[in-house]
């Protein structure tokens, strides 16, 4: 087995969904498009997606509205990019009829930005409200609550393994952040990290008021994670514990100084990796300019990362025929919060402003939990813990990668059950952590 450092190198490693993605594009372009002798307007059509952040109208004046519905009612087939908010929904609904549990899906308002503030995080070419894609399982009463924010390029639905176990002992509440999967896909304007931080923060206040919560669970998947822990440090008091699985953002680059980087930035496909990413390149961009191939390069991902590259229950093939059709649908709709990249990250996913300069300033209770495959490093949890002033554990499950829950839900729903024991078990000092399970 390769040893655990080689296999946190990030971008490098064999497992890493970057490489998986542009394998996969390479394919398609070559074997689809030359092989298939596609015309030169057809081409150039591709060229102009790649270059645009706009693909599906949302609701921003009368006229992209009705352009939207318009788009809409055209047959898939005689689209380039064969998607619309219809389709997202038809496919949250589809993947999560797999969930026994019952649920009730509701977009909440948000408003168009808190009253009176200047900040960009809202602005758009129109004031029109903002709503958060919300689903709520039917769970028993008294039970802790537990809100639930998904990653990158993902969306509330990549939580379907586990929605069921968990809903028998917590309230879920999963969500669409702004600019994601069912949500509202405002104008993406902000020009720095404090206003994209902003973005997602303080629109998941307006969320939480919204709803009206308070003393609850809040997890985060990778960037979701990044997001999670920016908001439990600027609103510890509605935050009881914090679960970051697998979190992006602890360490800026100049912290790291790694090997890998350098060796590839010296490399023609470092420079244009660092080109693309500078240039806020997206891999929804990908997915839009290969227009009706796209469906076909999501499928090829989703069934390589979770299939010849998954460790652990490997998905089932109406799984991944219903999680393929579900992440089509939501990277091909309008670009919105997924060009925060540049301004959150910089080249090789290090954090701007990384988690671990302010870890000594946490004032909430945080458990990570990471698979033993996970391309994101456990060690900066580890450092970040030197500083912590609070409860800190860190969890690794086996048979796991960066999305843990769904390659061993079992493994995870232990350590989420252990990570919350406070909450939901009558003797929590007698707990143990589960076999097979490990501290770090």
């Amino acid at each position: 087995m390769t040893s655990q450092p080689s296999r946190q190198r990030g971008l490098v490693t064999e497992s890493n969904p970057i490489n998986i993605v542009w394998r996969t594009i390479h394919q398609i372009i070559f074997m689809n498009l030359f092989r298939s002798r596609v015309s030169t307007s057809v081409v150039s059509r591709m060229a102009g997606e790649l270059g645009s952040s706009a693909s599906v109208p949302t609701t921003s004046s009368s006229s992209s509205s009705s352009w939207a519905k318009t788009r809409s009612l055209w047959p898939s087939i005689l689209r380039w990019i064969p998607t619309s908010v219809d389709h997202i929904i038809a496919a949250e609904k589809r993947l999560l009829s797999l969930v026994k549990t019952s649920y009730v899906v509701e977009q909440v308002n948000i408003g168009s930005g808190p009253p009176g503030s200047k900040v960009r995080w809202f602005r758009s070419a129109s004031d029109e409200p903002r709503f958060i894609n919300t689903a709520t399982f039917q769970s028993k009463e008294d039970s802790p609550t537990l809100v639930m924010v998904h990653g990158y390029a993902a969306s509330q639905g990549f939580f379907f393994r586990n929605f069921d176990a968990l809903a028998s002992r917590f309230k879920i509440i999963a969500i669409d952040q702004l600019g994601w999967g069912g949500s509202s896909r405002p104008d993406f304007t902000c020009k720095s990290t404090e206003e994209t931080e902003a973005w997602f923060i303080d629109s998941f206040e307006e969320w939480r008021k919204a709803k009206n919560l308070s003393g609850f669970i809040l997890l985060g998947h990778s960037f979701g994670g990044y997001v999670a822990a920016k908001y439990a440090l600027k609103h510890p008091e509605h935050v009881q514990h914090l679960i970051l699985v697998g979190p992006a953002g602890f360490s800026s680059e100049s912290e790291s100084k790694p090997e890998w980087l350098t060796k590839l930035r010296a490399t023609w496909k470092g420079a244009v990796f660092n080109h693309l990413w500078e240039s806020n390149f997206t891999p929804q961009k990908v997915v839009r300019g290969l227009g009706p191939w796209g469906p076909d390069l999501v499928n090829r991902y989703t069934t390589a990362r979770f299939g010849a590259y998954s460790t652990g229950e490997v998905l089932n093939e109406e799984e991944s025929k219903l999680l393929s059709d579900y992440v089509y649908h939501t990277l091909a709709a309008k670009a919105s919060g997924e060009l925060c990249l540049k301004y959150i990250f910089s080249f090789g996913a290090f954090a701007r402003m990384p988690l671990l300069q302010s870890a000594s300033e946490w004032k909430v209770p945080t458990t990570f939990i990471y698979g033993f495959e996970d391309w994101m490093n456990y060690q900066g949890a580890q450092e970040a813990r030197q500083h912590m002033k609070v409860p800190c554990e860190i969890i690794r499950v086996p048979q796991g990668g960066h999305f843990v829950f769904i390659d061993n839900p079992t493994g995870f729903h232990s350590a989420m059950l252990y990570a919350c024991r406070r909450y939901i078990s009558p003797k929590p000092e007698n707990e143990r952590l589960p076999e097979g399970l490990t501290f770090a």
